[in-house]
């Protein structure tokens, strides 16, 4: 082997181990030690070996024994995975539209690779706290039309439909959206979120659970905008992300933005928005264990 396949070889190895030990510490700040539990969260997240294959618990361990995960590991910041300032300091500040359309193809790959193993891994997450923060922020009388901005593969979409709602869904993913049609009955646009094509002031809410984080802080303005423009006066907007420390890179092969609240707020309130309430999840732990920032808005 040439010694500049080694080096590239050797580059998406290393690349590989800073991104699991950023979802191994993001297990933990949710109280997943265990190796079982950390496998569970790993196939759950259609997160496979290197070799493609699903974790054990026996892969688990011999994984965080390794000497890797003790170099890269840090202290537990919630999106952050090895060297994050250097890797920071490779991106341009503006990305192209080459880069825009890698950075699309490939996360979206990753979803549609992985798309059975997600939907079985995700099925029985508890989001009922999200679901329920964007109906109890709903005005006027139900029953309301409803777009699941990123929706997988389907399984908030057929819960709001079993309420009565008029549910739509929208991944980037043609095989989320395959499955999402055999699963629910519904439609769903195949759109990507950086092309998104909407109706007018179309749907009373829009439910985007853990997907906007995928949009690069560049583009997320213009996004927001799309998504305000598809709203009716008043609706209503609910996001849950990863929350961060401003940090924008690729983590494997799906690319992240993660951001503390105060620039989240900026961002989403001079897309015009107001925002109605934020909370940070698992409800039931210290904010240092909270990964995930959810907000509400409404349409101003």
């Amino acid at each position: 082997m040439a010694n500049g396949q080694m080096t590239q070889r050797r580059e998406k190895i290393e690349a590989f181990v800073r991104y699991l030990v950023a979802e191994v510490e993001a297990a933990e700040a949710e109280g997943i030690v265990a190796p079982q539990a950390i496998a569970d969260h790993f196939n759950g997240n259609c997160l496979t070996t290197r070799k493609g294959r699903g974790w054990t618990a026996a892969t688990v361990a011999k994984f965080l024994s390794s000497p890797g995960v003790k170099r890269y590991r840090t202290d537990g910041i919630v999106g952050y995975g090895g060297d994050r300032a250097a890797d920071r300091d490779m991106l341009p500040r503006v990305l192209d539209n080459g880069q825009l359309r890698r950075i699309t193809e490939t996360t979206i790959g990753h979803y549609d690779r992985a798309a059975e193993a997600y939907r079985l891994g995700t099925l029985n997450h508890d989001v009922s706290q999200n679901r329920a923060a964007l109906l109890e922020a709903m005005q006027g009388k139900p029953l309301y039309s409803i777009l699941d901005l990123g929706c997988g593969p389907g399984r908030d979409v057929l819960y709001f439909r079993s309420l009565g709602h008029e549910v739509v869904g929208l991944d980037g993913s043609a095989e989320f959206v395959a499955m999402t049609r055999r699963y629910t009955g519904c439609g769903v646009l195949h759109q990507d979120f950086l092309a998104l094509n909407l109706p007018a002031a179309r749907f009373d809410g829009v439910f985007a659970n853990a997907s906007l984080f995928h949009v690069p802080g560049q583009e997320l303005p213009r996004v927001l905008r799309d998504i305000a423009a598809a709203l009716k006066a008043d609706g209503v907007l609910f996001c849950s992300n990863p929350r961060g420390n401003n940090q924008e890179d690729w983590n494997g092969d799906r690319y992240g933005c993660f951001w503390e609240l105060a620039t989240w707020r900026d961002c989403v309130t001079a897309a015009g928005f107001t925002e109605i309430r934020h909370y940070y999840r698992p409800s039931d732990r210290p904010r240092h264990q909270q990964p995930w920032l959810v907000t509400v808005w409404r349409k101003a």
